[in-house]
């Protein structure tokens, strides 16, 4: 007899559990690099189960070390003991090399460390993106927002051109 079909599970094993979507608009990346999160357990269900929010969370360091601040990861409600704070620092692991360079771009250059999207690797840990970027004003924006509906226009065109 064959086996009964498998239900899909919501929980990601690997891919995307929470994405920043505004910072690409609201900063001009000119590099991303992929970081590590010390986490709990509670905390990886819950991100395993998509329900991070990275809008307001941004990068910097405490005590000489890089953190990720503002991240709201939601407590766990699969029946688990243990709690933790929500909005809490968590630290992020890179090497001493790429911290110093990062910490001193953020310094010197008036940059920004901007996390882009939290995800699970090939073999399931967790990882932040983080892009180092600048501020966008105004006219940027509008430049980006003028761009956007133009190739969404040309497309548009395109296909109904035949």
């Amino acid at each position: 007899m064959a086996n009964p079909p498998r239900r899909k599970s919501s929980l990601i094993s690997h891919g995307v559990a929470s994405q920043n979507r505004k910072a690409r608009f609201n900063y001009a990346i000119k590099e991303t690099l992929e970081a590590g999160i010390v986490l709990r357990g509670p905390e990886v269900k819950s991100l395993r189960a998509g329900r991070a929010t990275l809008t307001e969370a941004w990068a910097g360091e405490r005590n000489g070390e890089l953190y990720l601040f503002n991240c709201y990861i939601p407590e766990y409600q699969g029946g688990v003991l243990s709690r933790f704070e929500p909005r809490a620092p968590r630290k992020l692991l890179v090497k001493a090399k790429q911290r110093d360079q990062l910490l001193g771009a953020i310094s010197r250059d008036g940059m920004s460390l901007v996390p882009l999207d939290i995800h699970f690797n090939s073999r399931g840990i967790a990882k932040v993106e983080l892009g180092l970027g600048a501020g966008k004003n105004k006219a940027d924006k509008r430049h980006a927002v003028a761009e956007r509906d133009w190739q969404r226009d040309k497309a548009r065109l395109m296909r109904d051109r035949g």
